[in-house]
């Protein structure tokens, strides 16, 4: 689960990570007493407001501004409260802001020069341990950061038996060219921020600035928090925090209905019985020339509500050409699976694509006499290349 940043920035305090002062508001007359509390708590004369949506690169969309006086931070909130924000992570179709975070500013003079840093706590898969990710070039796109100059990013994997050590941390922030208060600063937070990500059992922590003032203090400049939902039974309240508005529809009404949903961008959608199926799915219709619209799970006790479910929720998506629906009777007998097609396809009503129906396993020569049978356009196969090949034809 996506949560946004002012609410990571709040587990973040929770655990004693240091972040700027802030204050969310959800209506532009609430910004001129925000920004008097921030001044109170901190003697700040600039603040940073920034719009609430779960997407990055909102500065350069025009969702994050500086304002030099509290007139402006009125301004500000007035201007973004309600745009229709475009990332590079939203589409061209955008993101309404519905909230905003007025935040002390960071940037002030000092003794030496502020610094921007990237640090990000995640699984490495492929050791099954924990890794930090840090690098010295913060405040830009680590995807190219990554992709232009790999030298320039740094890992330090922690040994889950051992947890991590002071020895890490301080190798982490001498890597990252600190010296002196700032050095002893970032250790503390590494140490920190390792512990918080444990302890509220996130899958990603991303601190995107990480922040080195010019007195050498360390800061969450910003941060990205995703929350593993297997783990909510951990956390009663973490479920409170989640913004169905910004997600999407069609995922939420799978929710709905109990079905594993994601949507993609290409032509044909796809329903299958199984998360390994599926992604074999997802291959047979980029071998035969398409793009998979979407993953779409029903589960391994398919029955007619929930491909009814999934077939109205495949075709709201307008980019779709075709359907394929792959069946792998096992708990499940293919013909009791291909009477739940038919019925579902009834109860839609008009299906203007085209539907294959691919079964396979127990009782799928019956299912697919059922299927041939019902008069409805829908098209049958057993293998998956044969299935793959009536794909091809629509793509």
């Amino acid at each position: 689960m996506n949560i946004h940043e002012y609410q990571a920035k709040h587990l973040l305090r929770e655990n004693g990570v240091p972040t700027p002062e802030g204050v969310m508001i959800e209506d532009a007359s609430q910004a001129t007493q925000a920004a008097k509390t921030i001044q109170e708590k901190t003697g700040t004369d600039t603040w940073a407001v920034k719009a609430q949506i779960h997407a990055g690169g909102r500065g350069k969309g025009g969702g994050v501004k500086i304002a030099k006086n509290i007139e402006q931070v009125s301004e500000h909130a007035a201007s973004i409260l309600g745009m229709n924000l475009v990332t590079h992570q939203t589409g061209s179709e955008g993101k309404q802001v519905h909230k905003v975070l007025i935040e002390q500013g960071i940037y002030y003079p000092g003794d030496s020069e502020p610094a921007e840093f990237y640090m990000g706590v995640l699984l490495n898969r492929a050791t099954g341990k924990n890794v930090i990710m840090y690098s010295t070039e913060g405040g830009v796109d680590i995807e190219t950061v990554a992709e232009e100059t790999p030298h320039l990013i740094f890992r330090e994997e922690i040994d889950s038996g051992l947890g991590i050590q002071a020895y890490q941390a301080r190798r982490i922030a001498f890597n990252l060219g600190l010296k002196g208060e700032a050095f002893k600063q970032m250790v503390r937070f590494v140490m920190r921020l390792y512990q918080a990500y444990l302890k509220t059992d996130a899958s990603l922590m991303e601190i995107n600035p990480l922040f080195k003032t010019s007195d050498s203090l360390i800061l969450a400049a910003d941060a990205k928090i995703t929350l593993d939902d297997n783990a909510m039974f951990r956390h009663k309240d973490y479920p409170r925090l989640r913004d169905t508005t910004e997600e999407d529809p069609a995922e939420l009404e799978a929710g709905e209905h109990n079905l594993n949903f994601v949507k993609l961008d290409g032509n044909v959608g796809c329903m299958v019985n199984g998360a390994g199926l599926a992604m074999a799915t997802m291959d047979i219709i980029k071998l035969s020339g398409g793009h998979p619209a979407n993953f779409l799970d029903v589960g391994g006790s398919a029955n007619p509500e929930t491909v009814e479910a999934g077939f109205r929720i495949i075709l709201k998506d307008p980019n779709v050409k075709a359907i394929l629906i792959n069946i792998f009777g096992g708990i499940v007998r293919c013909d009791r699976v291909a009477q739940g097609v038919v019925d579902a396809y009834k109860a839609v009503g008009k299906i203007n694509v085209p539907v294959i129906v691919r079964l396979q396993g127990t009782n799928a020569e019956e299912g697919k006499k059922l299927i041939d049978d019902s008069g409805l356009k829908v098209q049958s196969a057993i293998s998956l290349q044969e299935a793959a090949s009536r794909v091809k034809d629509y793509v």
